[in-house]
């Protein structure tokens, strides 16, 4: 009712606002024309039509602001949370003992969708339906590449695991040229090698390989190669935000990981999640790591709606090369020419791929610009053709009388 309401007041106000200014508009050309001698109607409608073009074209550059502005913010969000929920895990973890890994990652993902829903309920988004069977298949695929990205850790040395998370990269390129005809430069491509030889060099230690192991990276690989393809192409097929992707998705996900979590990390550490001594400091890591994920879930789909999944795992590696920064600096870890080469090689890669995609979005805006002043050219001098041709009959009447 609320909206039908606001949705009526805005159709008056418009209709309100429209015969306003057409009955002020007729007033005043005629004290201009009659009363003052100003007979140049087809020139005062070109005047008119400049000072809407040069608003429009205000407006655009606002929009275009804003619209960077929020990619910006988006890229921040992602990045800031993501360093301090690694920093708040790895102190979980590692000097906690706290192990469990897939179970805290469902703890995560239900605090997200409470949050979400309390937000929803004080009106701060609109939920959009979305396919029952498009949500449910979504949701399910994001949380078994969870699952998988850590059961690939449990049978991989961190060697592997990291070449694992690289190889996401050029398994995405190869997917979206293939199945969405996406074209990727050659500079694109060369900015991305660069990127991955850098993380690889910062971060791989050791690299040992088993059968079961290598199954699991791969299908690690797919299922979040394919994930987040579909978290970019739903949110733009289907016109929804991540915000209501992310608050119909998350119940799927966390269920499937509050089901097999348990599980996985019994099998992967022989401990019981269930069975564990939850401390105070324990609970209370716990629960800042589960706010912050708040964070994480929503900026991921907001990063890969707003650009596109190979950006977002750009970013991503951006984050790795942060968190060894953090490591030894916060927490001491060992530190290596090898890993300061390897992260100045990173990083030079990606301030090439976000120089190369920004020039590509240039020439993109502007060839689509002059395709729209071409079409404007072509179209204006018939409009103002008949537009005289009118004025003419009507001063011809006028005389004639």
């Amino acid at each position: 009712m609320g909206e039908m309401k606001s949705m009526q007041m805005g159709v008056i106000g418009a209709l309100f606002l429209s015969v306003a200014s057409s009955v002020s508009i007729v007033i005043c050309n005629k004290a201009l024309m009659t009363n003052l001698g100003f007979p140049f109607a087809t020139t005062l409608t070109s005047w008119h039509l400049m000072g809407c073009e040069e608003r429009e074209e205000r407006e655009k550059m606002g929009e275009m602001k804003s619209m960077q502005m929020g990619v910006i913010g988006a890229l921040f969000l992602s990045v800031a949370s993501s360093v301090s929920i690694v920093i708040c895990n790895k102190a979980l973890m590692t000097n906690l003992g706290f192990p469990f890994a897939t179970t805290l990652t469902s703890w995560h993902l239900m605090v997200t969708y409470c949050t979400l829903h309390v937000a929803y309920r004080l009106n701060f988004f609109e939920n959009k339906p979305i396919d029952t069977k498009t949500v449910v298949l979504f949701g399910l695929l994001n949380g078994i590449s969870i699952g998988l990205l850590n059961l690939s850790l449990g049978f991989n040395s961190i060697g592997f695991y990291q070449m694992t998370k690289l190889a996401i990269i050029p398994f995405t390129v190869l997917l979206e040229t293939l199945f969405l005809n996406k074209k990727f430069s050659q500079k694109i491509k060369f900015s991305l090698f660069l990127l991955l030889v850098g993380v690889g060099i910062a971060s791989i230690t050791d690299l040992q390989l088993n059968f079961v192991g290598s199954v699991l990276s791969l299908l690690a690989i797919a299922t979040t190669c394919v994930g987040q393809i579909l978290t970019n192409t739903i949110q733009k097929k289907l016109n929804v935000t991540s915000t209501q992707l992310l608050y119909q998705s998350a119940p799927f996900q966390a269920a499937i990981l509050f089901v097999s979590g348990p599980f996985v990390d019994k099998y992967l550490t022989s401990l019981n999640v269930f069975s564990f001594q939850y401390s105070p400091i324990v609970v209370g890591f716990i629960t800042l790591s589960c706010l912050i994920a708040v964070s994480v879930n929503f900026s991921t789909f907001l990063v890969i709606g707003k650009t596109s999944p190979v950006t977002y795992q750009v970013l991503g590696h951006l984050k790795t090369c942060l968190v060894l920064a953090f490591g030894y600096t916060l927490l001491h870890d060992p530190f290596t020419p090898r890993n300061i080469a390897g992260i100045l090689i990173a990083v030079l890669g990606m301030l090439l791929y976000s120089y190369f995609c920004f020039v590509a979005s240039k020439s993109k805006q502007g060839s689509s610009e002059s395709a729209f002043i071409g079409k404007d050219r072509d179209t204006t001098p018939l409009l103002s053709q008949e537009k005289e041709n009118h004025e003419a009959k009507k001063l011809d009447k006028h005389s004639a009388v």
